[in-house]
């Protein structure tokens, strides 16, 4: 199993490959998904991606881009 910040480097890069396609609900879909993966990371407020996935639907790239960011490894 990854350590946590290996594993939150993993969630970070994943949801970039949406960002740089411009698909930003998926990005933050990921984000909060894989984040929930990892015992250390599975309890990340869901209220973060509630509000990831507004700015997302409103098309705020780099509010996105600071969700993603946002996560300490």
């Amino acid at each position: 199993m990854m350590d946590r910040a290996e594993h939150v480097r993993w969630c970070k890069q994943r949801a970039r490959e949406y960002l740089q396609h411009g698909d930003l609900i998926n990005a933050v879909a990921s984000m909060a998904s894989d984040l929930r993966k990892h015992p250390e990371t599975a309890n990340v407020p869901t209220v973060l991606g509630m509000m990831a996935a507004m700015d997302a639907l409103n098309g705020n790239r780099d509010a996105v881009s600071r969700y993603i960011e946002g996560f300490a490894e």
